[in-house]
């Protein structure tokens, strides 16, 4: 168990540096260039690439082995970064732009081939909750270290050496997937499978909707995509927008990067890993609907802090605690969430459930990119109290959403004890 942890957790990790660069480092870099949080919240439509690998993930379901794909994407992020050494982002621009769509998209394929390995590795509930936790973690771990730890030593080490350290770190990767054990078995069962793969399932790919029929007629399917697509709405605009007020009023883009890119994702980070560990012990609806009303509590006190303008040490504190239990419930949040998600993708026929996960997964991306992508210019047009209102109306829907599931809907205990031993 400790090795399939280990083997996702690190490729999970390099997955989430993408983010970390565009989601931390980029809006702070632009913000102080003198960009509009209109333009900065646009920047989101990098990662398209992520709203598209539904589109692709058939392919990886289907052809090769899931360590030739991972093999082959993380090695493509280690030559990307190789590239992007030699930009200058002042005078490239578009450049960068190009670097992080690669990434994105190199990323995108990624995700669907360790998640398709993660629903075969993990099994029962205890192999899936640590896993998860392994997944948001490492994936958390990723962005911290790239929008974080990489912000704050930008200005000392400079974009090239940045890039080139992020070459080394995804060679590394690749070659310890190619030599890793975790997924020797694999390659025994795409034998097995070759036969399938080239009947049935081969007429499948040919007919789509077929594939697509199959994914919604997975039991728990139609609540689960619109808990993903909803869930996060709220937060995903406060997370976006209230670092951009404190850039304006209260703290340097130094200090925002420590206790925003640092501080409160290592709070994300905790509350993830409690996640994994909660579910050990207790049903996920009695968990989800604790923590979303704590969640919603949590936002009507960081609202009430955009009413303070003038700088104090004790607004600082304020704002820093506010980021904090934010970042841990939000944490919390997303592992119980992709457990659901999980969960819900084991009851799907093995031959698409790389698949099925890859849709829920896009469709979790898509609600947050959206939603981040409008909010600057909600908070342009309404300025940020308005907007923070907004949002949290958001939170309290999904908080009610959530709570009514529990009882009456999908998230009703005796289904989640379905889940295979």
């Amino acid at each position: 168990m400790n090795d399939k942890l280990v083997f996702l957790g690190l490729l999970y990790f390099v997955q989430g540096i993408p983010y970390g660069l565009q989601s931390s480092l980029l809006p702070v870099y632009l913000r102080g260039a003198g960009h509009s949080l209109t333009r900065i919240g646009f920047t989101k439509i990098l990662y398209f690439p992520w709203v598209l690998k539904v589109l692709w993930a058939p392919l990886v379901d289907r052809l090769g082995t899931k360590r030739h794909w991972l093999v082959g994407t993380v090695s493509g992020l280690a030559l990307t970064c190789l590239s992007s050494a030699a930009l200058a982002p002042e005078a490239h621009i578009w450049g960068v732009a190009g670097t992080l769509l690669a990434m994105n998209t190199l990323a995108s394929v990624q995700d669907i081939a360790v998640d398709g390995a993660a629903v075969g590795l993990l099994k029962g509930r205890g192999e899936l909750g640590l896993g998860n936790t392994a997944q948001v973690v490492g994936y958390k771990a990723g962005s911290v270290f790239a929008g974080g730890g990489l912000l704050a030593v930008i200005d000392v080490a400079g974009w090239s050496w940045m890039f080139m350290l992020l070459t080394f770190v995804y060679a590394g990767v690749a070659l310890f997937v190619w030599g890793g054990p975790v997924l020797d078995d694999e390659t025994v069962r795409g034998q097995q499978a070759d036969g399938s793969r080239r009947g049935g399932q081969g007429m499948d790919a040919m007919r789509p909707w077929r594939v697509w029929r199959k994914l919604l007629a997975v039991p728990g399917t139609p609540w689960t995509v619109l808990y993903v697509l909803t869930y996060k709405l709220g937060e995903q605009g406060a997370v976006t927008m209230f670092p951009l007020f404190l850039l304006d009023h209260h703290m340097t883009a130094r200090e925002l990067g420590f206790w925003n890119g640092v501080i409160a994702m290592g709070f994300s980070i905790c509350g993830s890993s409690l996640g994994g560990l909660l579910l050990a012990q207790f049903s996920i609806g009695a968990l989800m609907r604790r923590v979303f009303v704590l969640r919603t509590v949590s936002m009507v006190f960081q609202s009430s802090l955009l009413t303070v303008l003038e700088p104090s040490p004790l607004m600082k504190g304020m704002a820093v605690l506010s980021m904090s239990v934010q970042h841990f419930l939000g944490g919390l949040i997303t592992t119980l969430t992709f457990t659901t998600m999980m969960h819900c993708t084991q009851r799907a026929e093995e031959s698409i459930q790389a698949t099925h996960y890859s849709f829920l997964a896009t469709l979790e991306v898509l609600g947050k990119l959206t939603f981040s992508a409008l909010a600057g210019g909600v908070v342009d047009w309404f300025g940020f109290q308005i907007a923070f209102l907004f949002f949290l109306t958001l939170s309290a829907g999904t908080a009610l959403h959530v709570w009514t599931a529990t009882f009456t809907g999908a998230l009703r205990e005796h289904q989640l004890k379905e889940q295979p031993k």
